[in-house]
């Protein structure tokens, strides 16, 4: 795996340095931030493996499409041209732009969730989950059980349940569930993708029910890709033509662009259905902006005009999941457990194998997200209990998740095969000396989303 990727597909233009920290330095920095890579300056991060969102280098063609940018606040053309450039993809006539991903989750949850709703999905991640929550609603995660498993090796983790599905459906029906989620790539087991027999699966569930079903379509390019490589069929089909099909099975999508849209900011949210649209801009008015700009700028909708068309392209999508997994080959043969098959746009550790001295409890994915910063200035995050745990309010103790995990996301076209070699090495440094990790304690916490802002100290 490791030995298959290539040269990069491009050259560079322009370079941004960086800057080495000292270990005393490294220890010094992470205690005043709580021991929370969020709180973290990113200049004091060596290489930043922390999101891939907003984080891409934009081409040469897409710094040119910023001086095209038309401000008007009404009518620009840039709305035009990105509106074009989405229906194309998706098949959606409706476009809206948000100034990023959360936006347009926000505006579909005050459109359709009311308190008591079910929504269910593949798997919902932290924005998600908290605008249904906040909406009165319960997130339902449906993946299908090796979505669970980080040692299966099944092509399609995302795939959601389809015998599930059909069972909340059939028990609500459409009184209750305003719409299903399916998100592609799949952000929380590994950046899972779905295959394009089980988003048709969903979708005709969906149709019997009369339920609608939207796309989160922040990684739709990956999953596309994966479609192609590993799903019988489509090894010969461009990868628009799969997008297309894929998005056909749908309602609509939102999108943060800060992923597969290789821009540093905005998000869209799409429809096939005009009533749906109309509702939708009535809400981005008040939180985003005039429906033709809906939070973004004119020279910010070129861009991603661009940049959603080059992600399409497959030379770059063949280097960015060989990156991936080029990494993530590294260390396998170095034993150190990650999910498998390695995912679209991270490599995921699972903090569970790679430290279970440390109790569920002391936040062991957190623990590893320390170590690597303060071992070699890599920034990553914990998608274990301290994004995804919650308390029961039943109970009053803490509800821990399926999984354990600690994403390395790595942004587009932004870091070389060898960065992605030091973070092999830093890593197999701190597994062959795993004994050494300590614990964690979390002393500050906020009732929604608390992994951004929370505080920690050695347990």
């Amino acid at each position: 795996m490791s030995d298959s990727i290539g040269p990069e597909p491009y050259k560079f233009k322009m370079v941004e340095p960086l800057r080495q920290t000292s270990r005393e330095d490294r220890e010094r920095l992470i205690a005043e931030a709580g021991y929370n890579v969020f709180n973290l300056r990113a200049e004091d991060v060596y290489i930043d493996l922390l999101t891939d969102s907003g984080t891409s280098t934009m081409s040469q063609f897409q710094w040119a499409a910023l001086l095209l940018g038309d401000e008007s606040y009404a009518g620009s053309r840039s709305f035009f041209r990105f509106q074009e450039t989405v229906t194309n993809i998706t098949g959606y006539p409706y476009v809206l732009p948000t100034h990023q991903g959360r936006g347009a989750e926000n505006i579909l949850a005050a459109m359709l969730i009311q308190p008591g709703s079910v929504i269910p999905g593949n798997m919902h991640f932290d924005t998600t989950r908290a605008h249904i929550k906040l909406k009165g609603a319960t997130p339902l995660d449906l993946v299908i059980a090796p979505g669970l498993d980080p040692e299966d090796c099944h092509p399609f983790k995302a795939n959601i349940d389809l015998g599930r599905l059909e069972g909340v459906l059939q028990e609500h029906g459409s009184r209750k569930v305003p719409f299903v989620l399916i998100t592609v790539t799949c952000n929380n087991n590994g950046g899972q993708p779905a295959s394009m027999e089980n988003v048709r699966s969903a979708a005709e569930i969906c149709r019997r029910y009369r339920v609608p079903l939207f796309f989160d379509a922040a990684r739709f390019a990956e999953n596309c890709y994966f479609i192609r490589t590993r799903e019988s069929g489509y090894q010969d089909r461009e990868i628009l033509r799969i997008a297309q099909e894929m998005f056909s099975y749908g309602d609509g999508c939102v999108m943060s662009s800060k992923k597969d849209g290789l821009v540093n900011i905005g998000g869209f949210m799409a429809f096939s259905d005009e009533t749906l649209y109309r509702q939708a801009c009535g809400l981005a008015v008040i939180y985003e902006g005039f429906p033709t700009y809906g939070g973004m700028a004119g020279r910010d909708m070129e861009a991603l005009s661009v940049g959603l068309q080059e992600v399409l392209e497959l030379p770059y999508l063949r280097f960015r999941i060989e990156q991936v997994a080029h990494l993530a080959g590294r260390l396998q043969e170095g034993g150190v457990p990650i999910v498998l098959p390695p995912g679209g746009h991270a490599v995921y550790l699972d903090a569970r194998r790679f430290a279970p001295h440390i109790p569920q409890r002391e936040f062991r994915g957190q623990a590893l997200v320390v170590a690597l910063y303060v071992e070699a200035g890599i920034r990553g995050v914990d998608l274990g209990p301290s994004m995804f745990g919650e308390e029961d309010t039943a109970t009053g103790h803490e509800k821990y998740p399926d999984l354990e995990l600690v994403r390395l996301a790595i942004p587009r076209r932004a870091y070389t095969n060898a960065h992605m070699d030091f973070v092999a090495d830093s890593i197999l440094e701190i597994y062959h000396n795993r004994v050494n990790l300590r614990g964690l304690k979390m002393v500050y916490q906020t009732p929604i989303l608390r992994h951004f802002t929370c505080r920690f100290d050695y347990a």
